[in-house]
């Protein structure tokens, strides 16, 4: 039996690899093939099936091109050129990918701004994406006014709705639009490897990055899971991720749309809503995030959470407690668990569903993956190097960093960020030999003797403590399992006088919540300098728009009493857990109480 399934496994992995290899082996960086002409393949086959459903509106894939292409004529007509940018600041709705895919057409870059943004973060997007127009609606329109004063250039604002002031009105400047596609020749000399889109890193732990996505890269994105999930033109993928990143915005929409099946589009994700919807919409197959998937299995019971249709759900950062009760509560036959970063050229799938894995890539296909884990000194947070100068590759059981080989081709090229110096700060040069380059995903990794790779945490969120390195990660999945604990952000925080950083945990939890109950799970699941030294109780978890817990203002808070108001604790080694008062803080600060 142990073989019959092995090799069932293996079948699996192949025939995922194969389906996803056999969709991106045609793309190449210097083809005129661009992501609009991929999309407007798909226009031609399936004119007349439904594309996108949005709050009870569906369109078909011809309907969805018209507007596509009023979008296109109205940015031509204005004399917006081709490498240009137009900024594209609103939620989910009918007419976002619209907006994109039809500026594409005419070889604008569109700059896809995370509409939970306001003030300085918005200003800092939108300054660095060099555009002068900015399209939001009823929304978003009010959030742009009030960042304006910190804009570096002037932007025109074009509302889908209600205008006043110097605002324009794009709902009645797309009705004179053409809705037959631009001709080609606006085009002409484009290649994949120009800049499609701007999407920005979430800016978990300071002001978010625009990575350049290149035509040829959002193609990868869009055709490979087209590939891995298998989708049909039966498929409807139910997308509540936003459609500013890349998970929910190029990745659903390519398994979908590029295989003549339908996106159910959500304004954003709702755990009370998500189960009647996706049955009512016969939808079989959803996309997630990891916090998404926490969410919906703290949920209460819903009485559809069991009646559906969904057959896969694909995503990235599923944690390995919430995936078997994922599965087992919701009847889910398939997860498809995937890594990737934004700006990386770094691309993992977990076909055959190994529980806890991101992804694999077993030796026996070692030249087919660009992927190796180098060991790494997170102290210096460099990688360690051996007496020859080169890097150190991990062996099965060793925790280290994922680098990726950049090459020539589609796939191990790396685009990077607009900021070119940022970019270039994400390289490692002479790794393996003289000359080569990797990209650093600064993502810590370990992998098994089969070539399973598993997440272990980000760069910088692993600490050194007491000579040991502490996995915020790894601990936050231990105290996740304490009774009334809701939500866990795990940091390392500075004490003067001590060696390394103390860990510090911010929980969110609900009246069950015993403190001292607590205090004993931590004592016995984990090792004493893993053990949270302070705690602190927060309402709620302060995360980005794809559910990512931010960091930088825990951190910068630290321990002090003084910048925090709500609940704090000390551990004490002989009392457990207590109030962290002025007077202890202050001793502690002064180095009289040992930690």
């Amino acid at each position: 039996m142990r073989l019959k399934a092995r090799l069932q496994r293996e079948w699996r992995f192949l025939r995922g690899l194969n389906r996803t290899l056999g969709r991106v082996k045609s793309i190449a960086p210097d083809s005129d093939n661009l992501i609009c002409d991929d999309l407007q393949a798909a226009v031609e086959r399936w004119r007349e099936r439904p594309a996108i459903t949005f709050e009870g509106r569906t369109v078909t894939y011809a309907e969805m091109d018209a507007i596509a292409n009023r979008f296109a004529h109205w940015a031509k007509g204005l004399g917006i050129r081709r490498g240009q940018t137009v900024a594209l600041f609103m939620p989910n709705r009918l007419e976002y990918f619209c907006v994109w895919y039809g500026l594409s057409k005419i070889g604008v870059v569109t700059a896809l701004i995370n509409n939970q943004l306001a003030g300085l973060p918005l200003a800092h997007c939108l300054n660095i994406s060099q555009a002068n127009h900015v399209v939001v609606d009823s929304e978003t329109s009010p959030v742009f006014e009030a960042a304006r004063p910190l804009l570096e250039r002037t932007l025109q604002q074009w509302v889908l709705g209600p205008v006043h002031g110097d605002q324009r009105d794009l709902v009645q400047a797309l009705k004179s639009c053409s809705m037959l596609p631009p001709d080609r020749s606006v085009r002409e000399d484009m290649k994949a490897r120009d800049t499609a889109l701007l999407i920005f890193t979430s800016g978990t732990t300071g002001l978010p990055k625009a990575a350049r996505i290149t035509h040829v890269r959002a193609q990868l994105y869009m055709r490979g899971f087209a590939g891995s999930t298998g989708a049909k033109a039966s498929d409807r993928i139910y997308v509540s991720l936003p459609l500013y990143h890349a998970t929910g915005g190029l990745c659903a929409l390519g398994a979908a749309l590029l295989n003549g099946g339908s996106v159910v589009l959500r304004r954003k994700f709702s755990a009370s809503h998500f189960w009647e919807e996706v049955l009512a919409e016969g939808c079989t197959m959803f996309v997630y995030i990891g916090e998404l998937c926490r969410y919906l299995v703290n949920a209460p019971e819903h009485p559809d959470e069991a009646r559906h249709k969904i057959r896969l759900a694909f995503g990235n950062g599923l944690r390995p407690d919430v995936w078997p009760e994922l599965k087992r509560r919701f009847r889910i036959p398939e997860i498809l668990e995937f890594y990737g970063s934004t700006e990386g050229n770094v691309s993992l799938f977990n076909f055959d569903g190994r529980e806890g894995a991101i992804g694999r890539a077993p030796k026996w296909l070692r030249k087919r993956f660009n992927v190796r884990l180098i060991q790494f000194d997170v102290e210096t947070e460099q990688p360690i190097r051996g007496t020859d100068g080169f890097c150190i590759e991990c062996g099965p059981g060793q925790v280290g960093e994922c680098i990726g080989r950049i090459g020539g081709d589609a796939r191990t090229d790396y685009t990077g960020y607009v900021d070119k110096a940022a970019s270039e700060k994400k390289v490692l040069r002479d790794v393996f030999e003289k000359g080569d380059r990797w990209f650093a995903t600064g993502d810590l990794m370990k992998s098994d003797s089969d070539g399973y790779l598993y997440f272990i945490d980000r760069i910088g969120d692993t600490f050194r403590w007491k000579g040991e390195n502490v996995s915020t990660n790894e601990v936050a999945e231990r105290l996740q399992a304490v009774p009334g604990v809701k939500e866990v952000n795990v940091y390392g925080v500075e004490v003067a006088g001590a060696d390394g950083r103390a860990g510090m945990a911010a929980l969110v939890v609900g009246p069950e919540f015993d403190l001292k109950a607590f205090g004993e799970h931590v004592a016995r699941e984990l090792p004493s300098y893993a053990q949270p030294l302070f705690l602190r109780l927060l309402p709620e978890m302060q995360t980005t728009g794809t559910f990512k817990v931010r960091k930088i203002d825990l951190v910068s808070d630290g321990f002090d009493p003084a910048k925090i108001k709500g609940p704090l604790f000390f551990h004490d080694p002989k009392r457990g857990y207590v109030k962290l008062t002025k007077a202890v803080f202050e001793k502690i600060a002064a180095g009289a109480v040992k930690v």
